[in-house]
């Protein structure tokens, strides 16, 4: 059995950020660009997640990176390339 090194720092991040979630607007202020699961789906393929953390292809360009989310209501946000 594989130990997940990350477990406890992403357990702190998703209690943060479901503690701290917002309505849509507050989101865009803090992060920018913010999408629901039907916009996601549109401009992202979803490849595997570990929350916070969504891994996707962009379907403009291929780009694979991540995104962040939040539990409910659920928004993502945040999208960073991956730069390997």
């Amino acid at each position: 059995m594989s130990v997940d090194e990350t477990e406890s720092i992403r357990r702190w991040m998703v209690a943060t950020i479901n503690a701290e979630r917002g309505p849509r607007e507050v989101l865009e202020e803090r992060h920018g660009q913010v999408w629901d699961t039907a916009q996601m789906q549109e401009d992202f393929e979803p490849i595997g997640f570990m929350a916070p953390f969504i891994v996707v292809r962009r379907r403009s360009d291929g780009k694979k990176g991540s995104l962040m989310f939040q539990g409910h209501p659920r928004y993502y946000f945040g999208f960073e390339p991956d730069n390997g």
